[in-house]
């Protein structure tokens, strides 16, 4: 296929232009791997009906090859012919068979049988061989990240303003953690996804006729053969909650990466300039910032994360829509629930190219250290509210804020007219060595952020050392 003849954006400008990323996702996310998957799940059910007696062990065998030698565009050809697809998967894989093997296919299922067991393994498989270990991947990058800059002094902002110092491996290892139980809950739904094998309307209408007594057992010899499990109980289609539940936990794992790349993206602007682009020092480096503005070298990385995060997210509410099958089944969700690879698929893309990205950037300590220099005087206000408090002031807090307002309207230095401040010299005078060496330098005032960035990646270190 000419990726230019794509009508996705996501094929022609990700999916196929990164031969690595192309090569490790295509075994799972193609449609040549989706009819794949239909027939493994074809030739394990003959090999399931062998191992009930139903046919002969040689009979499946026989299955099981045709299946592994299905080409997809035979398939595609036939469902042209008879307009259903799964119908036109057992009609190929009848003529590469014997007749003595023939009625074995496909006996006892019908077509959701097939897809949503099939769409499970699919998941399943992705998730515990790609998409879990490129987090576990990025999580070892953050944790670095953080470990590096533990003692590195930031200003810490809110409401994009500056507020108190923290450093800069503190404010990674809030990523850390939150990207570790994104990972978590990503591996639990991923371990949750279920098949089925319950026929038409999910009461075991056409199995009953082989097992009356239990044929429930029949689907959980199935599944166990998969590495799935059956559900509790589903109608034609398998209860769509577990797909919910897993796009939801891609799509809040995703929200995490986009704050990233905003926090990360904005700490390069012209103005703060706290992270830099390796790139931008490289005298190799020939790529184009702008069209017209040789000089920019643009963050476009991070955008790009962000980018794909409003592209995908959406998509999170046709999952939930497809939550609605009226009665046994409807066919409102089928072509819609053919684009839940495609979301993993570009999750697990947004995954890599953060993963590039955090490569390709480094903390400027120093350009830190003078932003948090030059913009340090207000924040003695927290901690003198704080210490005039514990020494017993009846209102620090009102104290602390008309002093703060004070040199904000006289444009001078908080520090000096705490030092001028008759009222508070008395409580000055009970705050110890250690307090006051904090307001006269507000730069230490930085909590425990050293010491929750050296847990927090402790903590992860061994969760998912565990996960691997």
């Amino acid at each position: 296929m000419n990726p230019f003849d794509s009508a996705s954006p996501f094929d022609a400008r990700y999916y196929f232009a990164d031969k690595g990323f192309y090569e490790r996702l295509h075994p799972y996310v193609s449609e040549l791997s989706q009819i794949r998957y239909l027939a493994r799940v074809e030739a394990a059910w003959a090999e399931t009906l062998a191992d009930h007696g139903v046919c002969s062990h040689e009979a499946a065998a026989e299955i099981a090859k045709a299946c592994r030698e299905i080409r997809p565009e035979d398939v595609y050809e036939e469902e042209a012919r008879i307009q259903h697809n799964i119908r036109a998967l057992v009609n190929c894989i009848q003529r590469s068979i014997s007749d003595k093997a023939k009625p074995y296919v496909h006996l006892f299922a019908t077509s959701a049988d097939i897809m949503d067991t099939a769409r499970a393994l699919c998941l399943t498989e992705l998730n515990r061989k790609i998409i879990v270990p490129d987090l576990i991947a990025l999580e070892r990058r953050l944790i670095n990240l953080a470990r590096a800059n533990a003692e590195t002094p930031q200003m810490g902002r809110t409401h994009g303003q500056h507020a108190v110092p923290i450093t800069f491996g503190f404010a990674v290892a809030q990523f850390v953690s939150r990207v570790g139980q994104r990972i978590e809950v990503i591996a639990d739904a991923g371990n949750n996804l279920r098949g089925k094998f319950a026929g038409a309307v999910g009461a075991y209408n056409a199995l009953s006729l082989l097992k009356p007594d239990h044929p429930a057992g029949v689907e959980a010899a199935l599944m166990k053969k998969l590495g799935l499990r059956a559900p509790e109980v589903s109608t034609q289609v398998t209860q769509p909650e577990y797909v919910a539940d897993y796009v939801y936990a891609l799509a809040s794992a995703w929200g995490v990466f986009a704050n990233i790349a905003d926090d990360f993206r904005h700490l390069q602007r012209s103005e703060i300039r706290e992270l830099r682009d390796k790139k931008a020092a490289d005298p190799k480096n020939q790529i184009v910032g702008s069209s017209t503005m040789p000089h920019k070298v643009n963050p476009k990385d991070f955008e790009n994360v962000k980018s794909f995060w409003k592209a995908y997210v959406p998509r999170l509410m046709t999952v939930l829509m497809d939550q609605i099958s009226e009665h046994q089944r409807d066919l409102t969700n089928s072509a819609s629930m053919r684009f839940v690879t495609e979301f993993a698929a570009a999750f697990s893309y947004g995954t890599h190219r953060l993963s590039n990205t955090l490569d390709a950037v480094e903390s400027d300590a120093a350009r830190m250290k003078e932003v948090l220099d030059s913009g340090k005087d207000p924040v003695t206000a927290e901690p003198l509210y704080i210490l005039l408090a514990m020494v017993g002031h009846p209102d620090g807090h009102e104290v602390a804020r008309v002093l703060a307002r004070d040199a904000r309207l006289q444009k001078r230095p908080l520090a000096d007219l705490v030092r001028e401040s008759a009222e508070i010299q008395p409580y000055l005078k009970r705050m110890t060595p250690e307090h006051l060496a904090i307001l006269a330098d507000p730069a230490k005032y930085q909590g425990a952020s050293v010491q929750r960035t050296r847990e927090i990646c402790d903590e992860w270190e061994r969760k998912i050392a565990a996960m691997a």
